[in-house]
């Protein structure tokens, strides 16, 4: 049978979703706990690939198995052969034709920055972090032309491995809560360090090192080597994808809350 699962992972620790020779990704991790339950060694898909040190409020994966357990089994048995920063979430037997990866129709991302003069402890590894005041309607203006299907080739890694860079941004939204900004978004499908490309080079308009336009200049350039640095993984949450309701799937994306948000 097939078992959906969704799952939420601090990503400090990891060197991101995909499993690793030394045995270091979240999959790897996940796989090993699933192999306890299930008694057999079991692959894993997932929604979307995270890089090193980038977290989840919720991926969707799903595997095949044929150990019949009751769900609780797939949940709180696996979660207790897990590292504490990972926690499978729940879990729904679903038709062999689900794909987690495939069947996904949309992808959620959100960054967290802290924004003030002295880096974050408390959220060490959990926020990124910019020290100078941030303009945020010129960063607002800037995003606007991300928005929609472009070729995103100037907001591509060098190794980014995708048949294409033309992607559809359906939502680029940005936030401010007290010293915090949430970068909200939303696509088909992301390219390898896309967001973190692109929230560097609004960073920079931010700060006043930039017009807003160019982040439109950027765009039509398609040239990476021009554009802003890429930004710290630290503030990067995978946050769900979008499935069609036949699947009848719990929830499968959990919106990132700005926590400790203070006001200096």
């Amino acid at each position: 049978m097939r078992i959906a699962l969704g799952l939420e992972f601090a990503g400090t620790p990891f060197t991101g979703w995909q499993s690793q020779p030394d045995g270091r990704g979240v999959q790897d991790a996940l796989e090993r706990a699933l192999q306890a339950i299930a008694g057999a060694r079991t692959g894993t898909i997932a929604a979307g690939r995270t890089d090193a040190g980038v977290h989840a409020t919720l991926q969707v994966a799903h595997f095949d198995t044929d150990a019949v357990r009751p769900d609780s089994a797939w949940v709180r048995g696996v979660n207790a052969h897990l590292p504490p920063e990972i926690a499978v979430q729940w879990a729904k037997p679903v038709a062999v034709e689900f794909h987690a990866r495939f069947a996904a129709s949309a992808r959620h991302y959100s960054y967290v920055l802290a924004n003030c003069p002295v880096r974050p402890a408390l959220l060490a590894g959990r926020v990124g972090w910019y020290h100078r005041p941030l303009d945020i309607a010129a960063m607002r203006e800037g995003a606007a032309a991300l928005a929609g299907r472009h070729d995103f080739s100037a907001f591509r890694a060098a190794e980014c491995q995708a048949k294409t860079p033309v992607k559809t941004l359906a939502l680029i939204g940005i936030d401010a809560v007290g010293n915090h900004v949430r970068f909200d978004f939303s696509a088909n499908a992301f390219l390898h360090h896309m967001i973190r490309n692109i929230v560097g080079a609004l960073i920079h308009v931010g700060a006043g090192k930039a017009e807003p336009s160019w982040i439109g200049q950027l765009l039509e350039g398609r040239d990476r080597t021009v554009a802003a640095p890429t930004f710290a993984a630290d503030g990067l949450y995978f946050t769900g994808a979008d499935y069609d309701p036949a699947w009848n799937l719990p929830a499968t994306r959990r919106p990132l809350v700005l926590p400790f948000a203070r006001d200096d």
